[in-house]
């Protein structure tokens, strides 16, 4: 789907005039910019957003505010622009008086009709302005309100460019067969959390605590809800758990652009393990573990082998996992924690550089 930012101009790109100017841009003398508005403009294009300004003109075309006062300095701010590759898809420019009443006005969103019929993500769109009536708009709309403050402009630029490259990537992963019923939510970028779902639930103590690891030395936010047919035993579930858990990951990343893409090792008391990853879109599982137990509280360990090769294929990631150890319950866990670290190490990202991290250009 299509996604917008959907950016106001008097006070947010061009300085807005003062009451004795009758707070309108009708001459060249007072046309200046925002300072950091261009710069921030410049940062914020290629990243896959439609532009689109919106800007509430009090009587524009009326005796009092003529046309041919407006259009200069509009044109001049859109021509800078455009030098700096800087162009907007749309402009939707409401004329009416506050009086008026019409919902064409911000925050009212009767302008925004092609935007509303299902063909725009409006969730995970912006609206970037520096009013309550901006922050109404964005509301109004269902999509994210960032301010710009007339104290702080460049400041509030700089962190409202910050906020949209910094996008949470997040999925939602349903799976149902015969055998088992799984809903997981991740996301990458916002931490430990136990939420909606109520935290990590797969019916199985012992492999909730293992994924437990995942979401809190991962640094991830993780829900897991897995109901499955363990009259049966426990295959299905710790199977259908990886599957579903490895393609959370692999869409909340997206197009990876930007990723460290490679991930760690750990001791944990007399164990050590080692987990190495690839994103690299060939799924391989390397698996070196030995354990000496049939059982690690209620989970076979057999299955712990199978969990992996199943995420990874799932995740279409390259995974190694090494590890040695006595006791079987920290063998276990320090596999699932070298794996969190690993994680977190490899879907960090830079914000500011969505270079793909492949030579090959594809990963």
């Amino acid at each position: 789907m299509k996604k917008a930012l959907f950016i106001d101009r008097d006070g947010t790109i061009v300085r807005e005039p003062s009451a004795r100017d009758n707070y309108q841009l009708d001459r060249l003398d007072l046309f200046h910019f925002v300072p950091g508005a261009i710069g921030a403009l410049k940062n914020l294009c290629g990243l896959g957003y439609e532009f689109v300004l919106v800007s509430n003109q009090d009587g524009l075309g009326t005796a009092s505010f003529p046309e041919e006062t407006f259009w200069p300095c509009h044109n001049l701010m859109l021509e800078t622009l455009e030098g700096e590759g800087v162009v907007f898809d749309d402009q939707l420019i409401d004329r009416h008086f506050p009086e008026d009443g019409s919902d064409q006005r911000k925050p009212g969103t009767g302008m925004f009709g092609k935007y509303l019929g299902g063909e725009y993500n409006l969730a995970e769109s912006f609206v970037i302005g520096d009013r309550d009536s901006d922050m109404q708009l964005a509301e109004n709309l269902g999509a994210k309100g960032l301010r710009i403050d007339p104290q702080a402009e460049a400041r509030s630029w700089q962190e409202a460019v910050l906020a949209v490259r910094s996008t949470s990537r997040t999925a939602t992963v349903e799976r149902k067969t015969r055998e088992t019923d799984i809903r997981i939510h991740i996301d990458l970028d916002n931490g430990r959390f136990k939420a909606i779902g109520g935290g990590i639930d797969t019916g199985l103590k012992f492999f909730d605590h293992m994924l437990d690891q995942i979401a809190h030395h991962g640094g991830v936010g993780l829900e897991i809800s897995c109901k499955g047919d363990l009259e049966v035993d426990e295959h299905h579930s710790i199977e259908d758990v990886g599957i579903a858990l490895g393609e959370a990951i692999l869409k909340a990343l997206g197009d990876k652009a930007g990723i460290e893409r490679y991930g760690f090792a750990l001791p944990m008391d007399e164990c050590r393990a080692i987990v190495l990853l690839d994103f690299g879109g060939r799924p391989e599982l390397v698996w070196d573990v030995e354990f000496t137990r049939e059982y690690v509280g209620n989970v076979p360990t057999e299955m712990f082998e199978h969990f992996f090769k199943s995420l990874s294929t799932a995740m279409r990631a390259n995974l190694y996992v090494r590890a040695v150890g006595k006791n079987n319950h920290h063998l276990a866990e320090s596999i699932f924690k070298a794996f969190a670290r690993t994680l977190r190490q490899a879907v960090s990202r830079n914000v500011f550089s969505y270079e793909l991290p492949s030579s090959k250009g594809i990963l």
